[in-house]
Formats: C-alpha cells, structure tokens, sequence
C-alpha cells in the first residue's frame, strides 16, 4: 500500500470504494488501511485504568470547571480542565447524565486554556460555548502545549518526547492520551458514554477524527480547518521529521523518496460511518491545498453515500482563513445537538 506523492492527481488519487463491489471488499480494505497506519503511528501501551488529581474547582456563570489531571500509559499524566453544566459537580453517585465532548486546543502555548477559559483567542473558545449549551466538555492539554511543555523546551518541541520513546510517534502519543481521557469520563456518573463526541480546530481538528478513527466510543466529530492531504500540499514533510513538532517521522524517509504510505481521506475514512462535519477553507494559509481537500472530502461523501449514511457527512468550503467563525461553530454545534441530543440511533 502506498503512493507515487509527484504523481497524485485527480485523475489518479485513490478513491476509497474502487475496487469494493461490495461491503466486506470495503471491510478488508478498512482494514489493510488501518493495520497500515497503526504501524505509521507507533508504539502505543495499552490503556489503564484511570487515576485521577482534582487541583482546584471554580465556579463560573453557567459551569463548574475543575482542573485536573490523569496517568496515561506513557507514565506521565494530562492535564486538563473539565467543563460540567451548573453550580455544583458530584462525582459519585446516580444524577442526570449530560452528552459529553473532547475539545481538543489548536496550535497555542495556552494549550487547554486557550478553548476553555476566557483568555483564549476569538473564534477558539469552542468548549465555553459547548458547556453552555449543555454538554460535558474534557479539554486536555497535548504534550507540547499548556502545562506540559517539556523542562527546558519551547512550546510544540517534540524532541524530548522522541528521546524517551523512539519507537512511538507524537501522533500516537495524543491518540493515547485522548483515549486516556474517554476513560477517566466513563468514569463520571454525569457523563453519557453512548454520548461522547469530538470537536478540534487546526491541529485539535485531525487530533478528533484521527481519535475517532480507531475508537468507537466517539461518536460525532467537529472538524475545522485540520483537513490536508498530501496531494497538492506545498510542504509535505509538515506531517514528517521536524526540528519543531514531528508528527510521524517515519514519513520524511518515503517523503524524500516521493512515496506516501497512505492518504488523509483514508484516515478520516476509518471513522466512516461516524457523523464527521469537516470545515476547511480557501485562504488557509497553514493549510493552502484546498482543491486537493475539497476533493479527497468529496471521495468521503461518496464512500457515506455508498454505505447509505450520506446524511452523517457534512463538509463546508469556505473563504475565510485558518478559522472557525461563529457561524460555521454554530452550525458545528447543531451537527452534534443532532447526533449527541436528540434521540438518534448512533
């Protein structure tokens, strides 16, 4: 499995369902693509079983934001803040359960902060507004980012990281450690597991569906402006080796030899046939590849059309920049009200 990059086309881009005449021809595709990029994306231990520290507890208008923080596999722990709609948080005990989210930060030293407190940027305080709206929102730090900038580095420098795990990669790291957190909300007697979505911008968008893309417990993802393949893409090597935040440094090996292993629709296609709402626009300047993205969304929808849930794919072009405006974050949160509220069958 893998690709010629110079020679990807539209005419020559890999589409999901050729070759599938029917569904178990898709399911074993599926699979060759899944067993493909877990061996891209590394060394990842086996989930445990969570250990949690509450910090502090602070009351704000409509929620009560806990910080805290959480082991992971690795041996080092996430921090975090946790979002519960009202005035008051029990974490024993039976209550009402809320429809939950992971909001997963873009690329800012604030890391969590900047999403889930008043001092984030505009058009960046998605989990504000999610908790608002009644939901349960986990927003962690990534490794790199917030309070787990490594001793001595600068924000999103993965280099210490690699020296402890060489065999792991940054991208399996924050798998890992999102799947940590769906383990520490399972845990919460206010958290509606049949109920948990994703939502991320930029490096927070393909954190979501590359979670959702190797564990079922999410069920709704939010995609903004984290969508480039690497057909038409100007700077490849941005998934590869790195002095600044190194993805998957295998990649840089077959980037130099004009090899892909695999493409990102394919990716996003693992969740398939989750409800994806994938935003992206024409002036991304981190992301400028839009035709390339437009039509790899394209070849998702039709994959959605084919297994008969054309109606849990939503993708929007649009002009703005590397951006999530207010409307298309509205539009994203009645996508999930859609499928984490109301009473549908996910």
């Amino acid at each position: 499995m893998g690709y010629t990059l110079s020679e990807l086309t539209e005419h020559t881009f890999p589409r999901l369902i050729d070759n599938c005449p029917d569904a178990e021809a898709w399911h074993e595709k599926r699979s060759r693509i899944a067993h493909n990029w877990n061996k891209y994306i590394g060394y990842m231990p086996e989930l445990i079983a969570p250990v949690y520290t509450i910090h502090s507890e602070q009351q704000e208008k409509d929620h009560v934001r806990l910080h805290l923080s959480y082991d992971t596999g690795f041996g080092d722990r996430v921090t975090a803040f946790l979002l519960v709609p009202g005035t008051s948080v029990k974490l024993h005990g039976a209550q009402k359960k809320y429809p939950t989210i992971l909001a997963l930060h873009p690329t800012d030293a604030l890391g969590k902060a900047d999403i889930a407190t008043e001092q984030g940027r505009d058009n960046r305080r998605y989990a504000l507004e999610l908790v608002a709206r009644g939901y349960v929102v986990l927003a962690p730090d990534t490794i790199t980012a917030g309070e787990r900038i490594y001793e001595g580095a600068e924000a999103f420098q993965t280099a210490p990281f690699y020296k402890a795990f060489p065999q792991s990669t940054a991208v399996g790291k924050m798998i890992h450690d999102h799947q940590q957190g769906l383990e520490l909300l399972q845990t919460f007697p206010f958290v509606d597991s049949s109920r948990i979505g994703a939502i991320g911008h930029s490096l927070g968008a393909y954190n979501a569906y590359f979670l959702a893309a190797v564990d079922d417990r999410i069920k709704a993802v939010v995609s903004s402006c984290g969508f480039c393949p690497f057909m038409q893409d100007p700077e490849p090597n941005r998934w590869g080796q790195r002095d600044w935040f190194s993805h998957i440094p295998a990649l840089t090996d077959d980037i130099n030899k004009n090899q892909i292993p695999f493409e990102y629709h394919e990716i996003m296609a693992l969740a398939a046939p989750k409800p994806i709402f994938n935003w992206f626009t024409q002036n991304d300047r981190i992301f400028p590849n839009w035709q390339a993205a437009a039509f790899a969304s394209l070849d998702v929808h039709r994959l959605y059309e084919w297994l008969g849930k054309a109606e849990c794919y939503t993708s929007l072009l649009g002009n703005e920049g590397h951006d999530f405006p207010a409307s298309i974050r509205e539009q994203s949160y009645r996508f999930l009200d859609h499928w984490l509220q109301e009473d549908f069958s996910i």
